[in-house]
């Protein structure tokens, strides 16, 4: 899958869940994925620190590229 299509998937998924939904639904929803995608940040960097890889540049990889992102 190509970067586009992927935002474009993320984009149509986010549309479908907020759909019919209420400004405060959609803000929980919103919140929920966001811990969601935190607490996978820790599972992988996690992961990363007890695989014996030290490499803290990998451990943070991810939340650099989001932190870009935004």
């Amino acid at each position: 899958m190509q970067s586009c299509e992927l935002v474009a998937l993320v984009s149509s998924i986010a549309c479908c869940l907020a759909k019919d939904r209420s400004a405060a639904e959609i803000a929980l929803l919103s919140s929920v994925f966001n811990q969601l995608s935190d607490t996978l940040d820790t599972i992988a960097a996690h992961q990363l620190l007890c695989s014996g890889d030290k490499d803290v540049d990998d451990i943070f990889f991810f939340q650099r590229e989001q932190n870009n992102q935004e």
